[in-house]
């Protein structure tokens, strides 16, 4: 039995997995790599695999560092069931074509343009043309950059996007399946966003049985909406961890939500702008729902909230689709008439006109735009509008990857590079770490502590999902619980026979 780390190995996207046994070849998640060129560029490497040689694929969730490369596996082969929850089905459906008509309409205009003005096609060059205008539009959506942008070719269609939704299989959380020759899957909730799941492999092999546990990205104990992380009590003899927030603790909850009233006041005050990058699927949501909480807790003032992201407008809905997925607090909410997943009057630019709109739209004003890492979509041109404007307020609730221009300015820019012109930073920066969707170290620890105190204590505990910075602070204090941590490089095998 071998395990092979094809991505996700010393960074935080392009999760992907290879289990090989002597009967069965398992992928475990399937994820694009995102985030700075250097990553991205990885998504033009040639398979590692034969793809038609695998028995089945198996997706955690739906954002695209986890499933957004299925449409390549399956064109280059892939014939078997794609296993996933039926939230996760919905979500990773929407997030595919979305993806795939991004690079399609960015591959064709970025053709034209070379074809009207070869060698001249830099950001600075094609920023002032209707052509670069339209392309910017286009992107106008809500997952950061997918391709890359020294290559012209998409890296899929619509077609291969449809082929591949074609092959989903959903599974039931705690539903045992057996998905290839001796090898079970139980999918367990991982409660990071609607549909997620941590992944339990049961192995059988030479007359024996090994268990492994892709947490996934796990999400946090206590946050809204949907239901808390499940704690895998069995043991295991291997166990594969994000790392994301390794070395690293988020605020509590009440100081986020306190944080965040206290820059919606502040914007009403100097009747300014909240600008707020958020992903799609999951901080979308979950942001609306503590500004609905906000609003009814009479904390905040009523301003005008614009959701400028088609796709998280479409993501909500499937949100609201699936409450068997709710926690009890949301559940209970909705059973006494209120809508926490909806805030009062909030405006939905489902168009690029209603955009642009929202540029001289009456202040004060609140705009959750994507994409959460400012790597592309909408969000980027609010940032062009408003980033010398001291009266707009940018405030990051997620994680920023490292070599994304959200990581940038964060970290106290005080000019960015914008449509090829440098732009001076006069608008405020600002930071809550507590509305992350993933587990932060203690999280982490607390998760990974079931396995220490488990009769089936793990072999090793590999250190996935994260920056080496991060994975190299969680791994003493992995040590520190009586497993032994280990930390995979791209593309390295593990032999787990031994």
């Amino acid at each position: 039995m071998k395990l092979r780390f094809l991505g996700a190995a010393t960074t935080v996207t392009g999760s992907q997995f290879l289990l090989t046994t002597e009967r069965a070849r398992v992928l475990v998640e399937c994820g694009m790599f995102q985030g700075s060129p250097s990553d991205v560029k990885r998504n033009r490497a040639p398979l590692a695999y034969d793809a038609a040689s695998l028995d089945v694929v198996l997706i955690t969730h739906a954002h695209l560092d986890h499933s957004g490369y299925l449409p390549v596996v399956v064109r280059e082969g892939f014939g078997g069931p794609i296993v996933l929850t039926a939230a996760t089905a919905e979500l990773a459906n929407l997030i595919l074509m979305d993806s795939a008509k991004i690079q399609t309409e960015r591959s064709r205009r970025r053709g034209r343009r070379r074809q009207v003005r070869p060698g001249k096609s830099s950001p600075s060059d094609a920023s002032n043309d209707a052509e670069a205008q339209a392309d910017q539009e286009a992107s106008l959506r809500s997952q950061p950059a997918v391709v890359d942008l020294q290559d012209k070719a998409p890296l899929y269609d619509l077609d291969d996007v449809m082929a591949a939704t074609r092959r989903f299989q959903t599974i039931r959380y705690a539903e045992p399946m057996t998905v290839a020759p001796g090898v079970t899957a139980t999918f367990e909730d991982a409660g990071h966003i609607l549909g997620s799941a941590i992944i339990v492999l049961d192995v059988e092999e030479s007359g024996r049985s090994r268990r492994l546990v892709f947490s996934g990205d796990l999400g946090r104990p206590g946050t809204p909406i949907i239901d808390d992380p499940t704690a895998i009590t069995g043991g295991a003899d291997y166990v594969i961890t994000e790392s994301t927030y390794g070395g690293r603790q988020h605020e509590p909850a009440a100081q986020a939500t306190a944080q965040l009233a206290a820059a919606v006041r502040e914007t009403a005050e100097r009747k300014g702008v909240l600008l707020i990058p958020a992903f799609a699927v999951g901080r979308t949501q979950e942001i609306v729902w503590h500004l609905d909480r906000m609003l009814s807790a009479n904390e905040i003032p009523h301003i005008p909230l614009y959701l400028d992201s088609p796709m998280a407008s479409l993501a909500s809905d499937i949100y609201r689709h699936h409450p068997g997925h709710y926690d009890e607090e949301t559940r209970a909410l909705l059973e006494s008439g209120e809508t926490p997943l909806d805030y009062p009057g909030a405006i939905v630019a489902d168009t690029v006109r209603r955009s642009r709109a929202i540029a001289t739209a009456p202040r004060p004003l609140i705009i959750v735009a994507s994409s959460g890492m400012l790597t592309g979509g909408r969000v980027l041109n609010h940032l062009r509008d408003h980033i010398d404007d001291p009266s707009m307020t940018l405030l990051f609730v997620g994680y920023q990857g490292q070599g994304t221009l959200g990581a940038h300015l964060q970290r106290g820019a005080s000019s960015v590079r914008l449509d090829g012109v440098q732009r001076d930073v006069r608008c405020q920066i600002r930071t809550i770490d507590g509305f992350s969707a993933h587990a932060d170290e203690s999280e982490l620890l607390d998760w990974l502590g079931h396995f220490a105190r488990a009769a089936r204590r793990p072999q090793r505990v590999f250190l996935v999902h994260g920056d080496p910075e991060a994975s190299a602070a969680l791994a003493p204090k992995v040590r520190a619980l009586g497993l032994a941590p280990y930390r995979p490089s791209w593309r390295e095998e593990v032999d787990l026979s031994a």
